[in-house]
């Protein structure tokens, strides 16, 4: 079993940045691919950035590219999530998820942590 906690989202104005973190509990995480996905309110989650579980292998949707960066200490079981030159349309809330790959899909994804709101005001 896996258990993932996010944190760092909160209120920022658009041009900001938020660092969001996901804390793993289980000795699979440095096996572990992990993503972190988003979700507005009566939309479906959409896939924002994966890493593999050594770091090699990264993958980010288009509208991030450039403005997000993925990352992961295996050492603390953490993956994070840099955001910056957020604007009003990256709110949503964000989860974390655990794999056994990298994959932009939903279901490809085993394990969910509870999620963290990011606001981006203009």
């Amino acid at each position: 079993q896996v258990q993932l906690v996010e944190s760092g989202g909160g209120l920022v104005q658009a041009g900001g940045s938020l660092r969001l973190s996901c804390a793993a509990s289980g000795r699979t995480f440095s096996r572990s691919a992990m993503g972190w996905f988003r979700q507005t309110p009566g939309k479906e989650r959409v896939f924002v950035a994966a890493m593999s579980w050594n770091g090699v292998i990264t993958s980010y949707a288009d509208s991030v590219k450039g403005r997000f960066t993925i990352s992961r200490d295996n050492a603390k079981n953490t993956v994070y999530l840099q955001m910056n030159s957020l604007r009003p349309e990256d709110t949503a809330v964000y989860y974390c998820a655990s794999g056994l790959v990298v994959d932009q899909a939903v279901s490809r994804y085993n394990y969910w942590g509870q999620g963290t709101q990011v606001t981006v005001s203009s």
